[in-house]
């Protein structure tokens, strides 16, 4: 079909160059907060994961598009660098002309620039997309990166992106350098069914359709969502040839083409999938303990309260200097599972944002230093959001007294004599 028998003045969805309007959906809002949240963070290195045509180069751009003119921004592709095209690459685009092939005069000159920059402005930004295609060498080289140091923090903020999980890469020892810095650990999600129709309707709009539902009506912008699987990259692909195979409007079922679909990059654990039967209790929450993408712990939440710290008192003991001796409290009560941070010195994050006080529900991933646990209860279908509010509930508030009381205890084990001014909870 023409585009002008569809009432376009224009590709609504091309498949090359700017899109004609940016548009927002859940996992691009939580990226975009990310991404920020990396950039204000004088330590920040953020991982951006999801698989090809999820939308992580045109998310990137658009948000390197809001920062100040006057912020150093390199972005390479690291499809088979090895250290000294790194370098090269890292250069150019900080604005350099090269006159050495020597990797490590190219690596002096990278360290100068970025640690004059770290001193005198702000720590200049490195994004690497296809990370996981850097040689090994590369990869090195990045970690040397990761760690240059000004007195004031980390002298490169760093972005790494990637079509796959970056967990092994980032586990193995010559990258310690990068995973202990790591803030945020992100999966881009597909679009939900509503915000497929609203993205394609948008960008109708956008190129001219004054009624963009006779294009494209309910019943196929759901069959392009199922058969996109709600990637934004595949989405456009699909729309843009169910327009051109269309004979007549509106576009039809038919028309919509039903590619293999990538998966997802996080790590999908076994979980419980069974229900209760009729009558039966539901079974209690799982809890699954993950560093660098293995599973280390399983645990069943079979009690009300438990524990997480780096003390060996924890009902869950996570053995890393970035976890405080007493981190976080899970309560579960009456089906509800909520978590509290003890006012531990990195935090709690729930999904890559940072919570007081948190209501759980099935697949919430609980960051907590430099691991994961991940949360299954398939009871746990909605949320209500506690962060700032106070605990009414009773079970709650004698869990808390319950648990500082014990607290309280340890702490007069290890300090017998303690000062009157001590605090209650030391974490």
């Amino acid at each position: 079909m023409q585009l002008g028998a569809a009432g376009l003045k224009e590709q609504p969805f091309p498949s090359h160059g700017k899109p004609l309007t940016v548009l927002s959906y859940r996992s691009e809002r939580e990226a975009l907060d990310i991404l920020g949240d990396t950039c204000a963070d004088r330590n920040g290195l953020c991982l951006l994961q999801g698989p090809v045509l999820s939308g992580k180069s045109t998310l990137l751009h658009n948000f390197i598009a809001t920062l100040p003119e006057d912020c150093a921004v390199a972005i390479i592709d690291g499809r088979g660098l090895n250290a000294t095209n790194l370098m090269s690459n890292v250069l150019r685009e900080f604005g350099f002309n090269l006159e050495t092939n020597s990797a490590n005069e190219l690596m002096g000159l990278v360290r100068v620039f970025v640690l004059q920059q770290a001193s005198s402005h702000e720590p200049p930004l490195l994004v690497i997309e296809n990370t996981h295609e850097l040689n090994p060498s590369g990869l090195r080289a990045l970690s040397e990166l990761a760690d240059l140091r000004v007195r004031t923090g980390s002298a490169l903020k760093i972005v790494l992106a990637s079509d796959r999980s970056l967990a092994s890469v980032v586990g193995t020892p010559e990258m310690k350098a990068v995973s202990r810095r790591v803030l945020h650990d992100y999966h881009l999600r597909p679009m939900a069914q509503q915000e497929v129709k609203e993205y394609l309707h948008q960008k109708l709009r956008a190129a001219g359709s004054e009624y963009p539902d006779l294009v494209f009506p309910d019943e196929v912008c759901n069959e392009l969502c199922t058969a996109s699987g709600g990637w934004p990259g595949i989405l456009d692909r699909l729309a843009l040839l169910a327009l051109a195979r269309a004979q007549a409007l509106p576009v039809a079922v038919s028309d919509v083409e039903h590619p293999e679909l990538p998966a997802g990059t996080w790590i999908e654990d076994e979980i419980r999938t069974d229900e209760p039967e009729p009558g039966e209790a539901p079974p209690p929450p799982q809890l699954i303990v993950m560093m660098g993408g293995d599973i280390v712990d399983d645990r069943i939440m079979d009690r009300t309260r438990l524990l997480i710290g780096r003390s060996g008192h924890n009902d869950i003991s996570l053995d890393s200097n970035f976890v405080s001796r007493h981190h976080a409290l899970l309560i579960h009560d009456d089906g509800a599972t909520f978590l509290t941070d003890l006012n531990s010195r990195n935090g709690t994050f729930v999904n890559s944002k940072r919570v007081s006080n948190h209501v759980l529900v099935h697949g919430d991933v609980i960051t907590i230093g430099d691991q994961n646990i991940k949360f299954n209860d398939l009871q746990a279908r909605s949320r209500g959001d506690l962060d700032g509010a106070e605990f009414h509930d009773t079970t709650i508030m004698r869990t808390l007294a319950g648990t500082q009381d014990l607290l309280e205890q340890e702490n007069a084990d290890i300090l017998p004599v303690a000062a009157d001014d001590s605090a209650t909870i030391q974490v």
